[in-house]
């Protein structure tokens, strides 16, 4: 079904861009993707590995997130969401993954991670009958965290730090707000392709004054000529090993990284369409099963566990490109980089402050985003603590890493971000807030003076209950109150009349009950120029405004009992 383009969206994800436009995308794309190299680089450092080794690992990374780049984007078929949601060395199996190369080595690495991808293909099967798991509250809470998880390393790289540099340098400053200040007023106050391609020419600034500055030196530009133009490194492949031991935690990593990408490819669903409602899970399964063929490759070919970018999705709201053609143009340039290290190494020296400016641009869209999603449903006090409470649980780990650092190694990877920690602390209170939740409510009312207040509070406090869409639960609303003052004013019946509701993701039905006269529902407005002085013509204006807020509307009549059905689509 064609969607909508919102208008802050460029060229849409089904919009192809002219050839020239297409790479220098794909190109900004890689260079925020390049970030994430780090974490290969990381693990072969804690596993007391080689330089040619963190090469290999980086190499095949970058060709597997190529390939996962291209998978996701596809928009036909089995596997694929078809937006613009490519892959990045994964977050989330870093934990997991340093376990499996101190244990037995890249072999161990490769094994593992390879299981861990297949383990997520058959996740990907079964995730659309765990739709009640993910409400749109949930998923709005994964989003944001998924920004909000990365301000920790946006902000210590802004300022130009990390484990071993403690001081905050003048020109490190300088550099990222130059960087940041650059990005974004091309951002704000540009057009066309500066607009475009705001990401990439403020990063051009950060590395210039980098180099002015001091920041990029001798050793840096050495390091890119000591590098080989080509070379081939599936020769460099140590093989496939297993163990059982770690199978835990890297499911459990898996888990954490689906669920990330669950709220990627819901932020893309939600930017491509103005008229968004809800996840669509089926796509979402697609998405999720893209993610695990990227994984697989990753362990089959050599290299880190994959999964969605957030930053790239950010980058895609900001610059209003959401086509599935940059994609296809990032996904090449990866892999083609695989194979030139001396290429990709100018990306592997990009100094902290521009990848800190840099991340801290795109996460920004992604953390309004989240919120967004959250505030399309009405929220009741459960749904307040089911997000309050994850995200200050979430939070607390980026605060207090050092307790959670020493949980059991299984369930470490919960406890390795803010993000794992919220998404599993909102899924199990969501579980538990449902228990004794009932998706049907009845009100009795007899028409008066206090039937608005009453149903207003009846309306309002399920609609917040069932997580339902503000404007839905409104129409209703509106409709029940319309026909409750119009029985009133027009003597319909003086006795009680009984609404029930009822809810699912996808309806809301309103059946209402009375003893009395039963009214026709005129498909056309009446005359209004004689509403003041004919009551019939008045009743069947209210019963008009009736039908047009409902969607679909039913009424019948038996032995004096009268049956009006008003159902809203959700």
């Amino acid at each position: 079904m064609p969607v909508k383009k919102p208008s802050n969206i460029i060229y849409g994800v089904d919009e192809k861009l002219p050839l020239w436009m297409t790479l220098f995308l794909g190109f900004q794309h890689v260079s925020v993707y390049s970030i994430t190299l780090i974490f290969p680089v990381v693990i072969v450092r804690e596993m007391g590995g080689t330089t040619s080794q963190a090469a290999f690992l980086v190499s095949i990374s970058m060709i597997a997130g190529g390939i996962g780049a291209i998978v996701q984007a596809l928009p036909k078929g089995p596997v694929g969401s078809g937006y613009l949601c490519p892959q990045v060395c994964g977050p989330s199996f870093l934990t997991a993954s340093i376990m499996a190369a101190k244990a037995g080595g890249l072999s161990l690495l490769f094994g593992m991670t390879f299981i861990s991808g297949l383990f997520e293909g058959l996740f990907s099967r079964v995730l659309n009958r765990l739709r009640l798991l993910f409400p749109t509250e949930v998923i709005g809470l994964i989003v944001a965290m998924v920004g909000i998880t990365a301000i920790r390393v946006a902000s210590t790289n802004f300022l130009g730090l990390d484990s071993s540099d403690s001081v905050i340098e003048r020109a490190e400053v300088f550099v990222a707000l130059l960087t940041l200040v650059s990005i974004i007023g091309l951002n704000v106050w540009s057009k066309g392709h500066f607009k475009l391609f705001c990401a990439l020419i403020g990063m051009t600034v950060g590395y210039i004054a980098s180099y002015i500055l001091g920041l990029l030196g001798d050793e840096q530009i050495a390091q890119i000529a000591g590098s080989s133009l080509v070379w081939f490194p599936f020769l460099e492949h140590p093989g496939w090993s297993f163990n059982l031991s770690l199978l835990g935690p890297f499911i459990i990593a898996m888990l954490c990284s689906s669920l990330k990408s669950v709220g990627d490819v819901t932020t893309c669903q939600r930017i491509n369409d103005a008229e968004w409602i809800r996840p669509e899970m089926d796509n979402i399964s697609k998405g999720i099963l893209a993610d695990s063929i990227g994984c697989m490759s990753a362990g089959l070919l050599g290299g880190m566990g994959q999964s969605t970018s957030s930053s790239n999705v950010g980058l895609s709201i900001a610059t209003g490109v959401t086509s599935r053609t940059v994609s296809f143009a990032m996904g090449g340039f990866l892999i083609f980089l695989g194979f030139f290290p001396k290429l990709a190494s100018v990306f592997a020296i990009m100094p902290k402050p521009v990848m800190g400016a840099t991340l801290m641009f795109s996460l920004s869209f992604m953390v309004v985003a989240g919120f967004q999603i959250m505030m399309s449903r009405m929220i009741d006090v459960k749904k307040t603590f089911v997000i309050g409470v994850s995200l200050i649980f979430g939070l607390t780990v980026d605060i207090m890493p050092d307790v959670f650092a020493r949980s059991h190694p299984w369930i470490r990877p919960i406890f390795s971000s803010s993000l794992s920690t919220a998404t599993v602390t909102a899924i199990f209170l969501n579980l538990i807030f449902r228990m004794g939740t009932s998706q049907k409510a009845r009100l009795d009312v007899i028409p008066g003076p206090g039937s608005p207040e009453k149903i207003f509070s009846f309306m309002d406090s399920n609609g917040g209950k069932w997580g339902a869409r503000k404007e839905v639960v409104y129409k209703a609303m509106g409709a029940v109150n319309e026909f409750v003052e119009a029985a009133f004013e027009h003597e319909l019946t003086r006795e009680n009349i009984r609404v029930n509701a009822s809810f699912d993701e996808y309806n809301l039905d309103v059946d209402i009950y009375y003893q009395g006269r039963l009214i026709e529902f005129p498909v056309e407005r009446p005359d209004v120029s004689k509403l003041l002085t004919d009551e019939e013509v008045q009743l069947k204006l209210s019963a008009f405004l009736v039908r047009e807020y409902a969607d679909g509307i039913e009424a019948s009549a038996e032995n004096g009992g009268c049956h009006i059905h008003l159902h809203f689509a959700h």
